[in-house]
């Protein structure tokens, strides 16, 4: 009686152990979960195809066609208080190399041809805006047929020359040039049907020069205009063709190795966004089958941009045959145009810059004309609906990033000084931005209680100083200077490494700055500081505690099976 009694209290003593045993395993692990769920909590994951963690706002500008510098800064601090990020921009080869090959002078205005592209560019600068340099428009003398403007040069080679000199005079000042417009349609091809293949070599020689010139320069390739095709006499061609067989035969063509980023136009007609793409009807959706040609050949990894976007406000009075883009309303017009842009952004991980048709025109389209009511803002600097929609939704998508991964050319990083980005296949977004040069600064804003750097580390890495809302950071070295620092030395090259710089700060809105300090490791070749990515999240999720689970976790089998043998063993007895 007494054996009896004595099992019963081991057998009531193990599952006291027991379940003290499980109530320490779980207040060691669901703290943690909650800790993870948190630190996760409306996550923004990375985007690894190149140029898509971007400003998705852009639009197609006139600047060379204004005089009067007052309109021109005008014009772009517009654009820049609407959130836009991009200047599509049209760089007319007839206009800088107009006579002869070679010379680029402008005999008519008596000064260098060039003059007036320079002071776009130094005055897109100057407002923040990065321009996306449309190159086409051959002068006269490339060409034995000047029945068409638009008509490609004789000898691909001439244009080859241009892109090069082009892209060598801008160098890492236009980083994007789009090779040609709408090659897949008349007249942008001359008299004569549409060729994929001759556009192909065009762009190989396009793109290969340009490469020639400055390796870190992006190429689009020529937007095709939306159409269901027109046949040409001749069987077998085309006077416009289908965008999407042609760029199938593009592909087939062998195009995929000569441009880094596809360029559409997507132009919503009479349809919202969401309307289904079909094989015969002209949408904003209809971009999605260029897709599918792209992913067919494997190209999984090219962003596609929108070159020409948007909805046209023609007023009711306008005959049919006039609306060539259809029609909506202007107050469909500003939705229309903010819901496709975040329809694509949510749906669409190779969706990069949307470059609305048209910001504001010099006075050159008159209003009998049904693509002047494109515009986003009058000629006389009036906004129009859209205007104040795409305003709206930069302002709420352009705010101090909150948990998540962002690239380098995220909008919420932004540089002073002489910073240079380079195309790396090894970064996560195939990019960074690089510098040596002291002083140079870069900063983030983000919204969170953790942010990580990722950097390339390697034997030339240099110190940058951190600072947080304008002070040193706790827990990061610091100088004798009292700077808090970090240092991306390292004596193996080390790609996309964690560096983190802050960590349990309130949990509310923060500006980062990284600032290039003088060379202070000795043991470094250089002073290179190399920016891929910074991480953000919302609170310090806390280390896995291996040791303590895994003591508990064997603990409770332990008694767990002593508890089951005392148990065998009262049965046996009392059963």
């Amino acid at each position: 009686m007494l054996a009896s009694v004595r099992s019963q209290a081991r057998f009531y003593f193990l599952l006291l152990c027991l379940a003290i045993t499980g109530v320490l395993l779980a207040n060691t692990l669901i703290p943690l979960a909650f800790s993870a769920r948190r630190a996760t909590s409306g996550y923004r994951a990375a985007k690894h195809i190149p140029n898509t963690d971007v400003n998705p706002f852009g639009a197609n500008f006139f600047l060379d066609r204004e005089v009067e510098e007052w309109k021109l800064r005008k014009t772009l601090q517009m654009a820049r208080e609407a959130g836009l990020g991009w200047v599509k921009q049209q760089f007319p080869w007839e206009q800088i190399e107009p006579l002869r090959k070679g010379e680029f002078y402008d005999e008519r205005m008596r000064q260098d041809s060039w003059g007036k592209y320079d002071r776009i560019v130094d005055l897109c600068e100057e407002y923040g805006l990065q321009i996306i340099a449309r190159l086409d428009r051959p002068p006269d003398w490339t060409r034995e047929d000047d029945t068409y403007k638009e008509r490609p040069p004789d000898n691909f080679d001439d244009y080859g020359d241009y892109v090069y000199t082009f892209v060598d005079r801008y160098r890492g000042r236009i980083r994007y040039i789009q090779v040609w417009n709408e090659p897949n349609i008349f007249p942008e091809w001359g008299n004569r049907p549409v060729d994929p293949a001759e556009y192909v070599d065009l762009l190989r020689i396009a793109y290969q020069r340009a490469k020639e010139a400055d390796p870190n320069v992006y190429v689009l390739s020529a937007p095709l205009a939306i159409t269901l095709g027109q046949e040409h006499p001749e069987p077998g061609k085309w006077i416009s063709m289908n965008e999407i067989d042609f760029l199938d035969a593009m592909y087939r063509a062998g195009a995929k190795e000569y441009f880094d980023i596809l360029s559409a136009n997507a132009f919503g007609l009479g349809s919202p966004p969401e309307e289904p793409a079909q094989p015969r009807v002209l949408n904003f959706q209809r971009v999605l089958s260029l897709r599918e040609v792209m992913e067919l050949y494997g190209d999984f990894d090219k962003p596609i941009w929108f070159d020409e976007y948007g909805w046209n406000a023609s007023p009711d009075s306008f005959p049919e045959e006039q609306l060539t883009w259809k029609r909506v309303s202007e107050e469909d017009q500003a939705d229309f145009t903010v819901r496709g842009i975040d329809h694509a952004l949510s749906n669409w991980p190779w969706a990069g810059v949307f470059n609305i048709w048209y910001f504001r025109q010099v006075g050159n389209i008159s209003p009998d004309r049904s693509d002047y009511y494109f515009r986003m803002v009058d000629i006389d600097f009036t906004p129009r609906l859209v205007y104040y929609a795409v305003k709206g939704a930069a302002q709420e998508l352009l705010a101090p990033v909150g948990p998540g991964f962002y690239q380098e050319a995220n909008p919420a990083v932004s540089h002073e000084g002489d910073w240079k980005a380079v195309i790396e296949p090894e970064a996560s977004g195939q990019a960074q931005v690089v510098s040596e040069a002291a002083g140079s600064s870069l900063t983030f804003a983000f919204a969170g209680e953790k942010v990580d750097l990722i950097a390339r580390l390697g034997p030339d890495g240099g110190r940058v100083g951190v600072t947080l809302d304008g002070r040193a950071v706790d827990g990061l070295p610091q100088n004798g200077q009292g700077q808090s620092y970090i240092d991306l030395f390292s004596p193996v090259t080390r790609w996309r490494q964690r560096v983190p710089l802050a960590y349990q700060v309130d949990d509310g809105e923060h500006l980062l700055e990284l600032t290039v300090l003088e060379r202070g490791n000795l043991a470094s070749e250089g002073n290179v500081i190399a920016v891929d990515a910074f991480e953000v999240a919302s609170g310090e999720q806390s280390s896995f505690p291996a040791g303590v689970t895994a003591f508990l976790g064997l603990a409770m089998l332990a008694v767990g099976g002593l508890t089951y043998r005392e148990w065998r063993v009262l049965r046996r007895k009392h059963g």
